[in-house]
């Protein structure tokens, strides 16, 4: 059986915007009494409401144009104003392509098209951009995303936050500085804003499978994709676009794409896990390539509940994206992409099913995010996405040194900084290695 939806952790759509809106509305009237007051409120509300947003995005790959391309199906009032990419064709490939799809809703001359290492600071110059979209690789998007908040914006920020200790601590404080600058923050942890995934956690919360024992996480997929250096390609070059094989930019897999499943897990559990004991190693990568072909976690929640995570990346091996919690009453099991949730008692009976669309969850992140910004009600949740983030690094810790490794350690006292020092086009840097347990030292 199906129970209705309702909303956890999230402002949702134009409907909670206009009751919002009308909260605000009364209260002023309660307040002031006045009717040239009520009137001069009434008019500021609704020139924040109906004034143009102005959109910048920053990383024009796939899921640059996804997310840019989402934001203009949702929302209305808003215009793509500017972009940067590490590459100029990059930029005009999807200026081409959004233009195409979202006629009236693209202004970007060949001005407003920043390319290197300093196009963000460009973006974040021009006092016309309101809110800004930070897809690039992940290494990046801490410092980013805090220069984003220093220069006033409201931010669309990918996944993972982070894919390290310092660059975890980055995002806190720039948490910290758009509450007290009043800017959003929002994360593309969609699964957050899924139907289903939604419903799964209400269930979980009121008692549906009981106690919550544990549960088991997987993403298990084939192969990634990678790009062959090319001749005149500097160190820094090369694996900026290959970033996906290089830790200090992607994270490895349990960062870069496994941080989904994670951030579920800290849902369900409410919480960050105490410590993580993992396993893992490489057979099918690229010589260059950091990456490990799979990752294994056992995660220590509070309460004894532990959470058996695995990620793997081998071509020809069973892929199983999945998510199944284990309570003392039932299980419940939140399906990955758009395959929906059910929960079945301990004799096998399905109790409760949801169906669920990805598609709908990428586009609510982007309309939450404006309409909070019309209502002067700024979603900021880079917190929470960069606590399932640094879970993701804590068990990737734990596995390249093959040492348990606490929370606590990880995230105060920890001195791993992935970032390179003064990185420029042409920076030479260090060969790259991939872990190895038991010589690669816990930092």
């Amino acid at each position: 059986m199906t129970t209705p939806l309702r909303s956890i952790d999230r402002i949702a759509g134009s409907s909670t915007a206009e009751a919002l809106s009308r909260r605000s509305f009364v209260s002023a009237a309660a307040v002031g009494g006045a009717a040239a007051g009520l009137m001069v409120h009434s008019s500021l509300a609704a020139a924040e409401e109906s004034r143009e947003l102005r959109l910048a995005l920053v990383g024009c790959g796939g899921r640059g144009s996804g997310a840019i391309n989402d934001s203009l199906t949702i929302n209305q009032g808003v215009k793509l104003v500017a972009a940067a990419d590490l590459y100029e064709s990059r930029c005009a490939t999807m200026r081409r392509a959004i233009s195409e799809a979202h006629p009236g809703k693209v202004d970007i001359d060949d001005s407003r098209m920043y390319s290197g290492l300093d196009g963000f600071k460009r973006v974040l110059d021009d006092p016309t951009v309101d809110v800004v979209l930070i897809t690039t690789s992940p290494g990046f998007r801490p410092r980013y995303v805090r220069a984003a908040v220093e220069a006033g914006k409201h931010v669309f920020a990918e996944k993972p936050a982070c894919v390290d200790p310092a660059g975890y601590r980055i995002c806190l404080e720039a948490h910290d500085a758009a509450v007290a600058k009043g800017t959003a923050i929002v994360g593309g942890t969609q699964y957050r804003r899924q139907a289903n995934y939604i419903g799964a956690v209400e269930q979980i919360r009121q008692g549906a499978i009981g106690d919550v024992i544990g549960a088991t996480s997987r993403y298990c997929s084939s192969g990634i994709w990678y790009r062959p250096r090319q001749e005149d390609m500097s160190d820094a070059e090369y694996q900026m676009n290959n970033w996906m094989h290089f830790i200090w930019l992607s994270g490895d897999q349990i960062a870069e794409q496994a941080v989904h499943n994670l951030d579920t897990m800290n849902w369900v559990m409410g919480g960050n896990p105490l410590s993580a004991f993992g396993s893992g190693g490489r057979f099918t990568r690229p010589a260059d390539s950091e990456m490990w072909d799979s990752v294994s976690v056992d995660y220590e929640y509070p309460g004894n509940r532990i959470v058996s995570f695995e990620c793997r990346q081998i071509p020809g091996a069973a892929s199983e994206n999945s998510n199944v919690v284990y309570g003392s009453k039932g299980t419940c099991f939140i399906g990955s992409m758009s395959s929906g949730s059910r929960i079945v008692d301990r004799d096998g009976k399905q109790t409760w099913d949801m169906a669920g669309s990805i598609a709908d969850a990428y586009k609510q992140e982007h309309k939450d995010l404006i309409d909070s910004i019309r209502v002067g009600k700024p979603i900021v949740e880079l917190r929470q996405m960069a606590d399932s983030s640094m879970v993701a690094v804590l068990g990737r810790m734990a596995a390249y040194t093959g040492q348990r490794v606490t929370w606590d350690f990880a995230t105060k006292e920890s001195k791993l900084d992935l970032f390179p020092e003064n990185l420029t086009w042409e920076s030479s840097l260090p060969k790259p290695q991939h872990a190895i347990p038991g010589k690669t030292k816990l930092i």
